[in-house]
């Protein structure tokens, strides 16, 4: 088996021809890319369900939207949650148990946290969080797979992704930012049979 080159913390952008409607316009950050799979989350699903209404001891912490987002379609009956944590971005050498008690870095200032820890630990510390139901996730090679048939597009995340006030409007906005002709595909109609 070759070996994969990690794309933890990066983010998957479908593209228009992805035919999965669980992923049709996603925009999914990778939390975790090895060998052995992969697995992220949707960050442009949000749910009608609040986070008051599941963890309501978090709700506090959660950006707006305060909805939960249904984070792919795997274990929708489980919750995740993904913090920024402003100043930990330039820290690039940073271990993973660097930063704030009940938080793991999982690429620059974007981590995961620990929801049964205590939300007061982490109150002062996370600038924006976001929780998500259910992941994304791909067995060995299977994503591997996926971008050599041009299911996704790989580009670089930023901190203001997993917090976008605008979740609908994410898989633009990303696409647009690009300095390629990917740029150019966010113009691409919702449904190209009425163009």
């Amino acid at each position: 088996m070759t070996e994969v080159s990690s794309l933890t913390g990066r983010l998957l952008v479908a593209t228009p021809a992805l035919a999965d409607p669980n992923f049709d316009r996603a925009v999914v950050l990778l939390l975790d890319h090895d060998e052995e799979g992969s697995l992220g989350v949707v960050l442009n699903r949000p749910t009608p369900v609040g986070v008051s209404d599941i963890l309501e001891s978090w709700a506090s912490l959660a950006g707006e939207p305060g909805v939960v987002f249904q984070g792919g379609p795997v274990s929708l009956d489980s919750a995740l949650g993904v913090a920024v944590v402003p100043g930990e971005s330039g820290r690039p050498s940073a271990r993973s148990e660097d930063g704030p008690l009940g938080w793991r870095r999982v690429h620059g200032a974007i981590g995961l946290v620990d929801l049964e820890a205590p939300p007061e630990l982490l109150a002062a510390a996370v600038g924006s969080l976001r929780i998500f139901a259910g992941y994304a996730g791909w067995g060995p090679g299977q994503l591997e797979d996926e971008l050599a048939e041009g299911a996704w597009y790989v580009v670089e995340s930023e901190p203001g992704d997993v917090s976008s006030p605008a979740p609908e409007r994410l898989w633009r906005s990303v696409l647009r930012r690009q300095r390629s002709e990917l740029a150019m595909v966010a113009t691409y109609p919702d449904d190209p049979s009425l163009n």
